[in-house]
């Protein structure tokens, strides 16, 4: 923390910044959800219209408390949205400690967005299935393989009995899930190919499956590389001494802030063809966060200009990171043999 106040602009010691801020982290008037609210109204309000994948994910903070946040994916990271940490050491958190956070972004986006929420298979909960429909939002969730399956005229299965072998995928359209038979929904299952080996994926979907729902699944891991600029390329928030779930929920209002501008940055310094200051490669190498960081210490030590406002622009990435061929990402699962159930 006195890192980080010493950045504080006034003329008090650093030491009394530090009990300041400290302070800050403390005061129970603060609420969080509030005060980003409206910054980031204004930073997504140009977006009404457009197709926004959200990311529900956990990170365990010292195996002492953790971290759940939903983001934006926005061109290989995600931008938070709505947090909350909680004192807990398992990452697994029952709806009922996060449910709010999913009013909280949907206060956030601009109307009529067409909105798709990614969760892996720790957030496989009947209540969140509930709740995200209630939102008008679509949803690609991973389940776990004890999860059953009943379809029409046939037995009830676990998702693990179900699974394909190796290079198959299997799609099963308008079935019913858990005991309480949430549905009509549809399913897509295969063994896919990721960095850390073969991983079985039964994706939950409100639209029909096909390959295109692996990849829409697969963006939920731009969020794991958003908990790693908290963590280590950012901000080492593992470094500092809080050790209060409030007090760390409030510091993740100046994280969010500071991410949305930094993302900004970078979105502006490509879009306007300055990246070659501040980024060696060809190609993009750098995460727009990366080169948001890299222009603010360029700016400051050549007199260079900083962005005033938020710069965010929906759709596709025109210019997609690609640092060498080695890291060129090939396709997400190989797969010769599709089969299609319609129940």
């Amino acid at each position: 923390m006195s890192k980080w106040s010493m950045h504080r602009i006034g003329e008090v010691q650093a030491a009394s910044k530090q009990r300041q801020f400290g302070r800050w982290l403390k005061n129970a008037k603060i609420i969080p959800a509030e005060i980003y609210r409206r910054l980031a109204q204004t930073a997504f309000a140009d977006w009404n219209g457009h197709k926004i994948y959200l990311a529900l994910d956990s990170s365990s903070l010292w195996d002492e408390f953790v971290l759940v946040r939903v983001a934006m994916i926005y061109r290989g990271r995600a931008l938070p949205l709505s947090w909350v940490v909680l004192k807990q050491q398992s990452t697994m958190v029952a709806f009922e400690k996060y449910k709010h956070s999913l009013k909280e972004a949907a206060a956030i986006l601009p109307k009529g967005c067409s909105v798709i929420l990614l969760a892996d298979r720790g957030f496989d909960d009947n209540d969140l299935f509930c709740a995200v429909r209630d939102l008008g939002w679509g949803f690609r969730i991973r389940l776990k393989k004890s999860l059953r399956i009943h379809r029409v005229s046939k037995p009830c299965l676990s998702v693990g009995r179900l699974m394909p072998a190796k290079g198959q995928a299997l799609f099963l359209h308008k079935v019913w899930i858990t005991d309480r038979q949430f549905g009509p929904v549809h399913l897509a299952l295969a063994q896919v190919q990721t960095r850390n080996g073969y991983e079985e994926w039964a994706i939950l979907s409100d639209d029909p499956t096909d390959l295109h729902t692996f990849d829409e699944y697969g963006l939920r891991f731009d969020l794991e590389e958003n908990f790693l600029d908290d963590k280590s390329a950012g901000f080492q928030l593992e470094a500092g001494e809080i050790r209060d779930a409030d007090a760390l929920t409030r510091l993740g209002l100046v994280l969010a802030k500071t991410t949305l501008y930094l993302v900004s940055t970078g979105t502006a310094i490509v879009t306007l063809g300055l990246r070659s200051c501040i980024d060696t490669h060809w190609n993009r190498g750098l995460s727009y966060f990366q080169i948001g960081w890299r222009w603010i210490r360029h700016a400051l030590a050549h007199f260079k200009y900083l962005l005033p406002f938020f710069w965010l622009e929906p759709g596709s990435d025109p210019f997609p990171v690609f640092a060498s061929k080695r890291q060129a990402v090939g396709p997400i699962a190989s797969l010769f043999a599709l089969r299609l159930e319609i129940t």
